[in-house]
């Protein structure tokens, strides 16, 4: 089972999303708020620019799309 975080922050639409569809397929996965400051520091080793991101495993997924997330989940 590959380790999911997810790089998001409140009122956003598509951080929204990828949270609903962890819940519906019953997915865990670990929040990381980057608007904290212990959520900037982790999200800028990411060096990615805008969230939502998924760190799946050791790879990163910038957005949140469910067909491309189920090929890095399930790869």
């Amino acid at each position: 089972m590959k380790r999911i975080t997810l790089y998001s922050m409140d009122k956003c639409p598509n951080c929204d999303s990828a949270k609903k569809y962890l819940d519906q397929q019953g997915i865990r996965y670990r929040v990381c708020n980057v608007k904290t400051s212990k959520g900037q520091k982790e999200f800028a080793a990411t060096g990615m620019r805008g969230v939502p991101v998924l760190k799946i495993g050791d790879q990163l997924l910038n957005g949140f799309s469910v067909k491309k997330f189920n090929q890095m989940y399930k790869a």
